[in-house]
C-alpha cells in the first residue's frame, strides 16, 4: 500500500515560480509513489481578509495551474478546502487541545500579525487548522516550505498528544523538503522569500506573467556588490538567488552556471535568465489556458467526494475516541 501525501497552496495572491520550484513540482514528482491529496487552501487565505478578495477566481486560477503543472486527477486528488467540511469540525477539536503558549510561539503568526491593531482569531489558529488539514487524511508525508515546518512540528504534536490522551488515532506525519528549492527569495529583497502577499509585485515572477513582465522584473531584480557571478548566500544572496532560479528553470547545475557566466556581467547574466525563464513558463502558460472552467469544476467536485470520504472516516474515529454521541 502507498503512503500518503497531503499538500496545499492558499487560495490567493498569485502563484509564482517561488511556490512552483519550491512545492508543487515536488508534489508532481511524488505523486507517482504516494496516494496524494493536494488541496486548495481558501480557508485558510480567509485568515487575511486583503489577500482574499476575488477568492472564488483565485481558486479557479490555481486549480487549473495544478493542472497545468502537472498534477493528474487520475494520481492526485485535487480538491478545495471548504469543500470539505471535515477539516474545520476536526479543527475545533484540536483545539481543545493545542495551547496559547505553543501557538503564539508560531514565527508566521508573529510577522503577519506584526503591526496590525487587531488580529482576528482565524490568523491565530491558522496552524491548528492546518495540523487538521494534514491529520484529517493521516498523511505520512507532507512537502511544504522551510517556513511552514514548524507548522508540520506543531501537528506531530497535537497528534501525539491525542494519541497519549485517547488512544491511538493519527499517523504522526513527516515533513519533507526538498532543500536546494526549498526557499525561493524575493527579487526586490533577497533577505526575504518570494510571497504571494508582497506588495511589491517586483518581488516575485508570477507564473502567469507574461514575457515582457518577466523581463521587466528580472532586469530590475537586486543584485550584489562586485560582478562576479558567483554562488554564496552569505556574501552574494541576491545573484545566489538569480542563480538558484536560474538552474531551477533550466535544468543547469549552479556550478555550470557559474563557469558559463564567468567574465560576464550582470546585465547579460540577467538577460539570459529571463530567456529561461519564458522558455520554461509558456508551455505552463498554453496549458492553462486550454483548459476550461467547466473541465476543472469537474475535477474539483470529483476531488471533495473523494476527500469528503477519507477525511469522514478519519472524523468519525476521532468522535467515538473523544466520546462525542453518536446517532
Amino acid at each position: 500500500m502507498k503512503k500518503r501525501l497531503l499538500s496545499g497552496i492558499r487560495t490567493s495572491g498569485v502563484t509564482h515560480i517561488g511556490n512552483v520550484f519550491g512545492a508543487i513540482n515536488q508534489w508532481v514528482q511524488m505523486q507517482n509513489d504516494y496516494e496524494s491529496f493536494a488541496m486548495l487552501a481558501d480557508l485558510h487565505a480567509l485568515t487575511t481578509p486583503s489577500e482574499a478578495v476575488n477568492i472564488e477566481k483565485k481558486t479557479l486560477e490555481t486549480a487549473k495551474l495544478y493542472l497545468a503543472l502537472g498534477l493528474n486527477p487520475k494520481k492526485t486528488t485535487i480538491f478545495v478546502q471548504s469543500h470539505v467540511p471535515q477539516h474545520a469540525e476536526l479543527s475545533w477539536i484540536l483545539g481543545t487541545i493545542a495551547r496559547l503558549g505553543e501557538l503564539e510561539r508560531m514565527t508566521q503568526f508573529k510577522d503577519k500579525s506584526l503591526g496590525q491593531e487587531s488580529i482576528n482569531l482565524g490568523l491565530f489558529a491558522y496552524p491548528v487548522l492546518m495540523a487538521a488539514d494534514i491529520l484529517a487524511y493521516n498523511a505520512d508525508a507532507v512537502p511544504v516550505g522551510e517556513d511552514q515546518k514548524q507548522h508540520v512540528e506543531l501537528t506531530r504534536n497535537l497528534a501525539e498528544r491525542f494519541n497519549s490522551r485517547y488512544g491511538q488515532t493519527f499517523k504522526i506525519p513527516e515533513y519533507i523538503s526538498q532543500k536546494s528549492s526549498a526557499r525561493i527569495m524575493g527579487l526586490d529583497d533577497s533577505s526575504k522569500k518570494m510571497s504571494k502577499s508582497a506588495e511589491n509585485p517586483k518581488n516575485y515572477i508570477a507564473v502567469l506573467d507574461d514575457e515582457t513582465t518577466i523581463r521587466e522584473k528580472i532586469k530590475s531584480a537586486v543584485t550584489d556588490s562586485g560582478s562576479e557571478i558567483t554562488f554564496s548566500e552569505e556574501k552574494k544572496p541576491a545573484v545566489s538567488n538569480l542563480l538558484t532560479i536560474f538552474s531551477l528553470a533550466s535544468g543547469k547545475s549552479v556550478g555550470d552556471l557559474e563557469k558559463e557566466f564567468t567574465g560576464h556581467g550582470y546585465g547579460q547574466f540577467k538577460e539570459v535568465l529571463s530567456d529561461a525563464l519564458v522558455a520554461y513558463l509558456s508551455p505552463i502558460q498554453e496549458k492553462y489556458k486550454n483548459i476550461s472552467n467547466s473541465e476543472i469544476k469537474n475535477v474539483l467536485a470529483e476531488g471533495a467526494k473523494h476527500a469528503q470520504e477519507v477525511a469522514g472516516k478519519t472524523l468519525g474515529e476521532v468522535k467515538k475516541r473523544v466520546g462525542l454521541l453518536q446517532i
